[in-house]
């Protein structure tokens, strides 16, 4: 499983224009599944995800998580960050699972990040999806659970 974290002051997601999801100040997180994830991965995912500190304390040092702030998670699928290029130009997405499974893990990650108390905000699963968001910092942090 592969995540790509953004801290924002605020996002949101639309679908054929309109929205499906918006978080004030949190983390925008896009979310990759893989062939051979399992919900070990999502627990170990959104353990890493919500615990992430990369918001700044009273001195300004990267020391607090969204837990810490009370702040929102937008999870978006993003199933091209599974995207291999190494051979040609076009993109080969051979090492993501299939549609029937990540979405069964992603439902399963949005239902951990619920149980942890934290605003959980969404797309719409294998839509064309259109995102904007007000970066903080910018800080970007890139995880897989392998």
């Amino acid at each position: 499983m592969r995540a790509v974290i953004q801290r924002v002051r605020s996002a949101q997601v639309a679908v054929e224009g309109q929205t499906t999801g918006r978080i004030e100040r949190g983390l925008l997180v896009f979310l990759g599944i893989g062939k051979g994830d399992t919900e070990s991965d999502a627990e170990w995912m959104v353990r890493k995800i919500v615990n992430l500190r990369v918001f700044p304390d009273s001195e300004g040092k990267m020391n607090r998580s969204v837990l810490d702030i009370q702040g929102g998670i937008l999870l978006v699928s993003q199933f091209t960050l599974y995207g291999n290029c190494r051979k040609g130009t076009r993109p080969s997405f051979d090492e993501a699972a299939d549609p029937e499974t990540a979405r069964e893990l992603y439902a399963i990650a949005v239902e951990l990040i619920c149980k942890e108390k934290i605003e959980v905000a969404t797309g719409v699963f294998a839509a064309h999806m259109d995102i904007t968001a007000e970066h903080d910092g910018p800080v970007t942090i890139g995880l897989d659970s392998r």
